[in-house]
């Protein structure tokens, strides 16, 4: 699942007319890059959920053949965005009842998707990555694979996320963020984790996308 129905107020005036997934870093929309990789990782199912300016990236990627893969869309435009547990509880009737890889849709990275990944007993497992400048104290702890709520060393999460759906199957449908339910499985010790070392970009300001397309240039 790639989440995609945020307004990126942070983003504005970008966002007042495309929505964050289709502003382009490079030579293509921020989304396609997930969607490349999760062709190329094996993946042959993606859902986007849509809210803010929906209809163009539904009109943008349409069913998804072009790309090799079937993209079915969870439209929350009624509801307005629900947040990331939210969408995700909403979509999980077509996610099903396997284990799902969800990736945020404004974030550019290298993290090779895992197609196959075992959750063994856990309910969640998340990539977490060295803290960026705007997030210096990070989010949660790692001892081993397990995170931890607390730490003296916290790292911030990263946006890329392996869940059982069972972690949503208590949650009310409506509006819900995703930390407090994250928080309350990893003190019942059910959430793991790993640290990806390698290119990580939150794209969350205009300045941060001139940033990576500046970069992006350069390379």
């Amino acid at each position: 699942m790639i989440l995609g129905a945020g307004r990126g107020e942070r983003m504005r005036p970008l966002t007042d007319v495309l929505p964050k997934p289709l502003l382009v870093v490079g030579d293509k929309p921020l989304i396609v890059y997930h969607i490349e990789k999760l062709v190329e990782s094996g993946f042959s199912e993606i859902v986007i959920n849509i809210a803010h300016l929906g209809a163009k990236i539904v009109q943008s990627l349409g069913d998804g053949s072009k790309f090799g893969i079937k993209i079915t869309y969870s439209d929350e435009r009624e509801t307005g965005a629900l947040e990331s547990a939210g969408g995700i509880k909403k979509a999980l009737s077509i996610l099903g009842d396997d284990i799902f890889l969800v990736v945020n849709g404004d974030v550019f990275c290298d993290y090779i998707f895992d197609s196959n990944f075992d959750l063994k007993d856990n309910l969640a497992h998340l990539i977490l990555v060295n803290n960026p400048q705007h997030n210096p104290n990070g989010d949660f702890g790692l001892n081993d694979t397990s995170l931890l709520n607390e730490a003296d060393k916290k790292y911030t999460f990263s946006g890329i996320g392996y869940y059982n759906p069972k972690l949503f199957s208590f949650l009310e449908s409506g509006k819900s963020a995703l930390a407090p339910l994250l928080r309350q499985e990893i003190q019942n010790k059910k959430i793991s984790g790993e640290i990806h070392h390698g290119d990580w970009h939150d794209i969350g300001t205009p300045q941060r996308l001139q940033d990576i397309n500046d970069r992006i240039k350069i390379d």
